[in-house]
């Protein structure tokens, strides 16, 4: 078919064979197959002809689909279907074996080759791939459409697209139900996780974590020691159906993840590459010189004294008469850096499969001194022996450096900005606002020797038996996996940080661990029945032991903690234990026409952690139920429900999260003088209780999958109920007896939730789409019982009916202004003092009737929301996280600053005769309740926001790549909160690493990364 074009008037109007036009007089065209004549002028324009292909386009039940995508392969040229289904697309001529593409949300996309077709009818077939997916269980995989349990799969984009250290930064508040706390933003410090609530008071309530079927969590490794890009998968088993697989281990669910592994073809060469800068999210900024100065006379105007000198201190004199001032927050800070570099390299033959991968991290925070490196290798072998038996290994090591002396942040923030922070000779000051000594100069920990170093290494092996013929479906499975973890820390501090001897200590410990699991497996299918059996015998070992050794008195600095030999005082202790577990577990799981499901465990577990008066075995069971209805024939007259799923499942599972040796009483040592000898006695240690059993939780959970308009728009949501008895509880003794407390099954706790997890796929039209993720859990944690009495236990702020931690306080009614008088209702306060409601109406201010529960520290409920944009080859993804009714002591306002002489944030503020505050006490206020300022913790963050753009396939063909994709990307971005302090999130306790987490606040990062692929 040749077609031509006339041009006139900006319209192209097609030109059979040649023709012309004139323009009559009248205004009408007059043909001519000569020429085109007009009145005045001619014009002819030559353009190439089109085929015009209508048809139509349909489901897989023939109902129309309108707005279905219909374009021509490797061209721009496309159309949309009408409210019909119906569609007309114009094709060139001359175009050399044109393609037709359709495509549809929740459809798979079909090609049509259109040859000399100008009618094409097409019938799209729905995308089944999210139900017929593949998800790690425990101990075997299943088709997503079969689990009965709730098991819910991180997103992959969140393993592979985001810059993080550690991949627990990466979920969270994408998954309902694990609430993940970034407590600290120490480089290297992981995040805490707590899946579907608290279920233990004293005993751990952390998630088990188990990688490529071996538990790390028993191991004494971490997730900061995965290199997040080794990662193929994640899975979180919530219910008891999905954990109680894991007996002991599961009372607090299950992460499991799955590293990626070699597959056949060619060598595939991968580099992932991101760097980027860190600074503080938000910073609660101390006063300047002038304000400083201000706070201080307004001190002394409240405390009834007179201004003597403008600044509190002999050595800030000098800096003020001479104007100048110090920022100590900028001289204790940095703008951090972070980047990391990850090469791997998989592939493989028909017999044997691999990948390998090695990794650089090194991060500098935005306290200087803090740092973290971390360097890592994996390699991951499967290899076909013969077509009966296949053999592997997973093989890794990290190594965790973060050494260094740090800087002071707390310090910083309480310096005066006239503090002296050098000596004459250039060494630091020891106490920049002399005479007072409270505070410290914040760089002395800069002068400190300091190491801090760990190494994981681990190994993993597996031997799988496939037995054939008439045993088709029976195979074997052993796992076996080592892990060693030997770990250093080293510190010296000497005369340069104020300690005039020299004070060396060092630190080492060693983790031997031990795994073998034996699996036996039967699958198979009769007529619509499916059965699928699993049996387990396994031994877990692990071995901790620990060496310290102090010395004080150094002649000099110069020998550090290299030879403690050297001191004048030397101590040192050693410590050693053994944990064993020996478990027997059998699953079946059995399903009708894959419309009913139908799954029960039973797993046995020994520990050595319980007493000898009692079974250190315990068994715990669970069973679940599910339906797909959408199987059903009555569903089939209902095309827009594409998945409807119910589940049902009830189960036991326990909790032995105590620390080994806690059922045996033992003496500790120590050196006393006796007859002018130094001698070595007993004193009472530990009160061992041989009666003490497993914690165990009875939970019941009833979930929903849906999905509707071909996964146009699918999800889950999950009502549950965890009941947690005979918890592992510390009862408190009198101390005549010599002991503080003992562990006792006492007591029993509550966790009942809804979580809801929404994917709905907006808009794709074209070149445009548009997808989004809804993810929301609320939690009601309770205590129902302590110590069978149904009575509170004040002392540790725990009471019946309400959730393990609370904030315990007084109301905070306001602050006494000037003309109030406090005497009869609380005497002793004057103007300026904190004002306390009086719950009980007695007239009177007591700790017995006047403080309440005023919030939790855990949140009533969670959510997330993840949107993602698509247009051509750029891609953009806004995910937005949010904590909700948290209440938290805020130490934040709780500065004590008795003598008037530190700093203190400018938005914290204070009380005064002329501003009159009713929420801040005055400079004199000494806080004799101890409140603690229970503040709203809630927030809303934009946690991260990353642009991609990935090279489009013809470039990649000209440079020979397989792919690419650079983007760049921010975290924690903006947080909407009405939180007063540094960040609603850091929880306020000591790490082991001597930090406290509100000395390293929420830092916000910006990145730039480049993912790239040889093929």
């Amino acid at each position: 078919m040749n077609m031509k074009w006339l041009l006139v008037c900006g319209t192209l109007l097609p030109l059979h064979g040649v023709f012309a036009v004139s323009l009559r007089p009248d205004g009408n065209p007059a043909r001519s197959p000569l020429a085109v004549r007009a009145t005045t002028a001619s014009l002819a324009v030559t353009a190439p002809a089109v085929i015009s292909v209508t048809g139509k386009v349909t489901d897989e039940k023939g109902g129309a689909l309108p707005g279905a995508s219909v374009a021509l392969k490797g061209t721009s040229i496309g159309t949309n279907t009408d409210a019909n289904g119906g569609y007309t697309i114009r094709i060139p001529d001359g175009t050399k074996d044109p393609v037709l593409i359709f495509s549809y949300i929740g459809y798979q996309l079909q090609e049509v080759a259109l040859g000399n077709q100008t009618t094409v009818n097409v019938q799209l077939q729905g995308d089944s791939k999210s139900l017929n997916e593949v998800v790690v269980v425990g101990y075997g995989t299943q088709k997503r459409s079969d689990i009965t349990g709730a098991v819910a799969s991180v997103p992959k984009a969140r393993l592979s697209q985001l810059p993080v250290t550690n991949v627990l930064q990466a979920i969270q508040g994408s998954v309902a139900g694990v609430n993940i706390t970034q407590s600290s933003s120490v480089p290297g410090a992981a995040p805490s996780t707590v899946i579907r609530g608290q279920n233990s008071i004293n005993a751990n309530s952390g998630p088990y974590v188990i990688v490529d079927g071996i538990p790390l969590s028993k191991t004494g490794g971490s997730l900061s020691d995965i290199n997040p890009n080794d990662i193929e998968s994640m899975e979180i088993l919530k219910d008891a159906s999905a954990v109680a697989i894991y007996g002991t281990n599961g009372a607090n669910g299950v992460i499991l993840v799955t590293t990626k592994r070699g597959s056949t073809g060619k060598p595939t060469i991968r580099y992932n590459n991101y760097v980027g800068v860190e600074n503080f999210a938000h910073i609660l900024r101390p006063r300047n010189g002038e304000e400083y100065v201000q706070k201080y006379k307004d001190w002394l105007t409240q405390t009834g004294q007179k201004l003597v000198n403008p600044v509190p201190n002999y050595n800030e004199l000098a800096n003020y008469n001479a104007g100048i001032t110090t920022d100590w927050l900028k001289e204790a800070t940095q703008t951090g850096i972070l980047q990391d570099h990850n090469l791997s390299i998989s592939g493989g033959g028909p017999n044997v499969r691999y990948f390998v991968s090695g990794e650089i991290l090194d991060q500098k925070g935005v306290i200087k001194g803090y740092q973290y490196k971390r360097a890592s290798f994996r390699s991951n072998l499967d290899i076909n022996v013969t077509d009966y038996l296949t053999i592997g290994t997973s093989l890794f090591i990290a190594n965790n450096n973060r050494d260094g002396g740090r800087a002071n942040l707390l310090n910083a923030t309480a310096m005066s900005p006239y503090g002296q922070e050098y000596n004459a000779d250039g060494t630091y000051t020891i106490y920049p606002m002399f005479p007072e000594q409270l505070y410290t100069n914040p760089m002395l920990g800069l002068t400190t020797d300091r190491i801090d170093r760990s190494t994981n290494l681990n190994g993993n092996g597996y031997l799988e038996l496939k037995l054939p013929n008439k045993l088709s479906g029976l195979k074997y499975r052993m796992n076996i996996g080592y892990s060693f973890i030997p770990a250093r820390t080293a510190s010296y501090t000497g005369r340069a940080a104020n300690d005039l001897l020299g004070t060396a200590n060092t630190f080492f410990s060693e983790t031997n661990s031990f795994t073998l699991e034996n699996i036996l497996s039967y699958a198979k299918d009769f007529g619509k029945h499916h059965i699928d059996l699993t049996g387990l015998y396994s031994a877990q070992q692990r071995r901790y032991n620990t060496s310290t050794a102090n010395a004080v008195g150094f002649v000099n600095d110069q020998l550090s903690f290299n030879n403690l030999g050297a001191g004048a005082t030397q101590t040192s202790n050693s410590y050693a234990d053994r944990y064993a577990l020996n478990s027997q577990m059998g699953r079946i799981n059995y399903s009708y026409n894959s419309r009913y499901l139908f799954t029960v465990t039973a797993r046995r577990d020994g520990s050595s952690v319980f007493g000898s008066n009692t079974s250190k075995y315990g068994l715990f069971p669970s069973a679940a139920i599910g339906w797909n209805i959408s199987n059903e024939a009555f569903m089939k007259d209902i095309p827009a429900v594409t998945n409807l799923k119910l589940r049902l499942s009830y189960g036991k599972s326990g909790n032995e999260a105590i620390s080994v040796y806690r059922t045996i009483t033992t003496n500790n040592v120590g050196r006393s003088p006796f007859n002018g000898v130094s001698t070595i006695g007993a004193f009472p240690g530990n009160l061992g209780n041989n009666n003490l059993q497993w914690e165990t939780t009875l939970s019941k959970n009833v979930g929903l999958d849906f999905g509707f308009f071909s996964n146009r728009i699918n999800g889950s949501i999950d009502v549950y109920q965890n009941r947690t008895k005979g918890l592992l509880l510390l009862r408190s003794l009198p101390i005549i007896t010599g002991y503080y407390n003992v562990y006792d099954n006492l007591g029993e706790t509550s966790n009942t939730g809804v979580e809801v997890t929404l994917n709905t796929r907006n808009v794709a039209r074209g070149d445009f789409g548009w997808e989004s993720t809804v993810v929301f859990a609320s939690n009601r944690n309770r205590i129902l019982d302590l110590y069978g009495d149904k009575k509170d236990d004040l002392g540790n702020r725990w009471f019946i009916g309400q959730p393990i931690s609370v904030i315990y306080d007084y109301k905070l009614a306001g602050v006494w202004q000037n003309g109030e008088s406090a005497a009869a209702q609380d005497p002793g306060s004057v103007a300026g003092d904190l004002k306390f409601a009086d719950l009980n109406g007695d007239g009177k201010i007591t700790p017995d009737g006047d403080r309440m529960i005023l919030g939790q520290t855990a949140p009533k409920w969670t959510g997330g929301l993840t949107n993602t944009f698509h247009y051509k080859n750029i891609n953009l993804s806004v995910f937005i996280q949010t904590v909700q009714g948290v209440t938290r002591n805020n130490a934040d306002l709780t500065y004590a600053d008795e003598t008037g002489k530190r700093n203190t944030p400018v938005d914290v503020g204070y009380w005064t005769a002329e501003n009159m505050s009713n929420t801040r006490p005055s400079l004199a206020y000494k806080n004799p309740r101890g409140y603690g300022y229970a503040s709203d913790a809630s927030f809303t963050r934009i946690k991260d926001v990353t642009l991609s753009y990935v090279l489009a396939p013809k470039l990649l063909d000209k440079l020979g790549l397989g792919s690419l994709t650079v983007y760049v990307s921010g975290r924690n971005l903006y947080t909407f909160t009405n939180w007063i302090g540094w960040d609603p999130e850091a929880v306020q306790q000591s790490r082991g690493t001597g930090d406290w987490t509100n000395n390293y606040p929420l830092t916000r990062s910006f990145v730039g990364g480049l993912n790239i692929s040889l093929r």
